[in-house]
């Protein structure tokens, strides 16, 4: 049935369209565009010879980078303004309420114009956004209410670049190598997520108005990578934006048990497991272990997600794909656990980071499955709806695993919520075989 369908789409006659610089070009009924290095996947051997892919991560990258460095800066700021502790609440706060409210509506406006020129203005306006409030450093006025109104203005435009920046990957690479590309990319943004934090305070030791200037350049140079993507010029449909497609992207995942049960099982598995918000009670009470291995404990799941988005650049999950991401978010809750078990240093760490590794390989997985079996002119409003999922797990299980350990325990809570993680697995693979029959990740026919 595959090749019968591929040799249809092959006897289809070609079209014309116009590409992102106005340059008009034959393409066939892929979409892609004749000249482009994606029309020939079987002849390219890395997904970074592709031009349009390595605009793609340098704007996701640049981002992330000016992302880490101002929320790092824009916290000791703050803290050091105001020696108040609820205030870096509030700034997280700031941050993801404008995220939360926007997210559905981000999805439709996703779907309905040109992703690239979404992802310039979000970055564009991210810029002046940084650079006034390093201007409001120089001039001495910015106020801590100002630092909470320019993280709200980072969490609107986040609201909108995350799903645009996901919904733009399959436009750029062909299905066959989506899953590379989706590992690749996960590299480049954990390195990224590592590197920023860092970036920030270097830069605030060498002056207040440094890594605002910096984060500034950086999401300038985003901006200027996202639109230098030259695709197609997609078909889109151009109806109104109303109550019923904001949640169109709810209603379609709900139709699909795979994607439904890839999304709320990465859902519930970091509600109940991510110990990020226990990491400084375990550094300093129970592992003694100081600032320094505060920051190591800090850094060891994204230096095991960089590891194992290597090596699955390198080995693509061929088989068995629903089974694997079943296994890995077992590992992760299994890892939470002997962490939260531990009392030598080594080991936490060593624990952390296979839970930054279990974790990727869900990731991967997720993502894969949500762009292969969502249509482009939904993808919008269903990435928007899977970054939802994504942003509230991570504040809601900050949340959890907090309230939860003043009241029982940092120790027994991180126990349980791996112990939870690992039934979740098990409930999950009855209530979604679907998911588990899974077996492909290149868009060939699943198992």
């Amino acid at each position: 049935m595959e090749l019968d369908r591929r040799a249809a789409i092959r006897r289809l006659p070609a079209r014309r369209v116009v590409s992102g610089d106005g340059e008009r070009r034959l393409a066939g009924a892929t979409g892609m565009t004749s000249d482009d290095s994606t029309a020939n996947p079987a002849g390219q051997d890395r997904v970074l010879a592709n031009g349009n892919y390595r605009h793609f991560i340098s704007s996701r990258v640049c981002s992330q980078l000016g992302f880490q460095s101002l929320a790092v800066a824009l916290g000791w700021m703050l803290y050091d303004q105001t020696q108040n502790a609820y205030m870096l609440g509030w700034l997280g706060l700031a941050q993801f309420a404008p995220m939360a409210v926007l997210t559905l509506v981000a999805g439709p406006v996703v779907d309905r114009f040109d992703r690239r020129r979404i992802g310039l203005a979000c970055q564009g306006i991210e810029a002046l956004a940084v650079a006034a409030v390093a201007v409001g450093v120089w001039l001495g006025v910015l106020t801590p209410v100002l630092m909470l109104l320019a993280a709200g203005v980072m969490g609107a435009c986040q609201a909108f670049e995350r799903p645009t920046m996901a919904s733009l990957l399959p436009n750029i690479v062909p299905v066959s190598m989506l899953q590379r590309a989706i590992a690749t990319s996960t590299s480049f943004m954990q390195t990224a997520f590592i590197v920023g934090p860092s970036l920030g305070g270097l830069m605030y030791g060498l002056g207040e108005r440094v890594p605002f200037i910096v984060a500034a350049l950086l999401f300038a140079v985003a901006a200027y990578n996202v639109i230098s993507i030259r695709l197609a010029v997609r078909a889109v449909a151009r109806t109104p934006i109303s109550l019923g497609s904001v949640f169109a992207g709810i209603s379609f995942i709900r139709s699909r048990p795979a994607i439904l049960g890839t999304i709320s099982l990465d859902l519930f598995a970091v509600l109940l497991g991510g110990a990020t918000a226990l990491l400084p009670i375990f550094a300093s009470d129970i592992l003694r272990a100081g600032p320094l291995g505060m920051g190591l404990l800090r850094a060891a799941p994204a230096v095991g997600a960089l590891l194992m988005s290597f090596v699955l650049a390198r080995r693509p999950i061929t088989q068995g794909a629903g089974r694997k991401m079943f296994m890995a978010v077992a590992v992760f809750g299994l890892a939470t656990v002997v962490f939260a078990l531990s009392r030598n240093i080594a080991l936490s760490i060593a624990a952390l980071a296979v839970t930054g590794a279990a974790d990727n390989v869900s990731v991967v997985v997720r993502s894969s499955l949500v762009q292969l079996m969502t249509p482009d002119e939904m993808r919008g409003r269903v990435n928007a709806v899977n970054s939802l999922f994504i942003g509230t797990s991570n504040q809601l299980g900050e949340f959890e695993s907090g309230m939860l350990a003043g009241a029982i325990g940092p120790v027994a809570t991180a126990v349980l919520g791996g112990i939870g993680t690992i039934g979740v697995v098990i409930l999950w693979m009855r209530l979604f075989p679907q998911l588990r029959r899974v077996e492909r990740l290149d868009g060939s026919e699943q198992g």
